[in-house]
């Protein structure tokens, strides 16, 4: 009898930690899909640490957005730009929110949304430099970012605008104004929304570059992935409804 009572006691808990494992699943079931973005956060304002260390900044709001829209939980990795490519082609994240200008031969690599923002390009001195003009590159030591739009500018520039001068790449913004502040290089070649923000903190100067009309900024992908029409549609109803525009006030230069 006390046999009897033990196995119907342990048929009773058996039944009790199925039906546990069963909410547990259902649960589960209902979490969010996690959608990995990798980012350079040396990009001010479109993406930067603030002093509490957190990854902010208009690409940042920009991914908030297209997670909720779709439905997805965001992670961010944080690394250097230029291993930005390579991380979307060994598939180590799903997409890219960087800043990152969709150029031809970025495009043999991997695949872009529609764009959501374009900057320009401005050559940046320091304060009282002579230097305010393509000729006046001449001869002098000009800094970009590594892996960026800007150091392909630079170069065809060189090529094309017949100016000869010594290209510098640099892995960030942050380091190519110290270069600038120390002596080290005459001018850096940015983008624009990015110059401004340090023309407004440090003694500066700069002028537009008046050669090109670069491509603008858009999320980059695997080549192939089926989140591009997902994303271009988020984005799409982000310039209707005026978020983008919002964006744009919040987090970038009036000055253009």
């Amino acid at each position: 009898m006390k046999k009897h009572s033990l196995f119907i006691g342990l048929l009773a808990s058996a039944a009790l930690v199925l039906g546990a494992c069963g909410d547990g699943t259902a649960a589960d079931s209902t979490e969010k899909k996690v959608l990995e973005m990798g980012t350079s956060a040396e990009f001010a304002p479109f993406e930067s640490r603030n002093p509490a260390g957190e990854i902010v900044g208009f690409d940042i709001d920009l991914a908030n957005y297209i997670a909720d829209e779709l439905g997805y939980e965001l992670e961010i990795t944080d690394m250097k730009f230029d291993g930005l490519i390579g991380a979307l082609q060994s598939d180590r994240v799903d997409m890219v929110i960087a800043g990152m200008s969709a150029t031809d031969s970025r495009r043999e690599n991997v695949d872009f949304s529609t764009e959501y923002n374009h900057s320009g390009e401005m050559f940046v001195t320091a304060e009282g430099s002579d230097v305010k003009s393509l000729e006046d590159l001449e001869g002098l030591t000009v800094g970009v970012q590594l892996g960026t739009i800007q150091e392909e500018g630079a170069n065809k520039i060189i090529e094309e605008e017949d100016v000869n001068f010594e290209l510098k790449s640099l892995d960030d913004s942050g380091a190519l104004i110290q270069e600038i502040l120390s002596g080290r290089i005459e001018v850096a070649y940015m983008d624009k929304e990015v110059a401004l923000g340090y023309l407004a903190q440090q003694d500066l100067e700069a002028f537009d570059d008046p050669t090109t009309s670069s491509p603008g900024m858009a999320v980059a992908f695997p080549k192939g992935s089926d989140l591009v029409d997902e994303v271009n549609e988020a984005l799409a109803k982000a310039e209707e409804s005026g978020f983008l525009k919002e964006l744009q006030n919040k987090w970038l230069s009036e000055e253009k």
